[in-house]
């Protein structure tokens, strides 16, 4: 059952990325999601009659790009996805097939149950990190990433269970 308490504010820790195919697959072991930020330009002019006052406008709307990480394991979703940018076939010709997609952020409550959605349109990785420092001296999981250009993210509406429109 959904959280009804709308004061409180939802945790950050539960949360499942995916691919946004057909059927919809689960990006496995991501540990990390940076912010969804939109950031629209502010147009300033002036009426020719009206010189004390400037006047402000929306411009251009910029979505900023956003870091996935997840541990090191044997899935290689992260990886074959960056690689569609970058790999050549046989002729050394780049075949851009396929390299963008549409991801799926869902946030859970302590419940595991679905409270927001958020989709990613148009995605595609301009930075993939396969491995980091490796260090014999330290004690940590290592850690891949990847940086994702999209082309702007909508919410998308959760139905609430045991909720019916009338």
């Amino acid at each position: 059952m959904a959280e009804s308490n709308p004061i409180l504010p939802f945790k950050n820790f539960r949360f499942v990325i995916s691919f946004s195919t057909s059927p919809l697959i689960a990006v496995a072991a991501v540990s990390k999601v940076s912010s969804l930020k939109r950031t629209t330009e502010v147009v300033t002019h002036r009426d020719g009659g009206d010189l004390s006052t400037p006047r402000h406008a929306p411009g251009s709307t910029k979505f900023e790009p956003i870091t996935l990480e997840r541990g090191v394991t044997l899935d290689t979703s992260f990886e074959e996805w960056a690689n569609r940018v970058y790999s050549t076939d046989s002729r050394g010709t780049v075949s851009l097939d396929g390299y963008k997609r549409d991801l799926t952020i869902e946030v859970r409550n302590v419940s595991g149950v679905a409270v927001l959605k958020y989709t990613v349109t148009r995605a595609w990785v301009s930075e993939y990190v396969a491995l980091p420092d490796l260090d014999a001296n330290a004690n940590a999981v290592m850690l891949e990433h990847v940086v994702v250009q999209n082309e702007g993210w909508q919410r998308e509406a959760i139905p609430t269970p045991g909720k019916t429109d009338e």
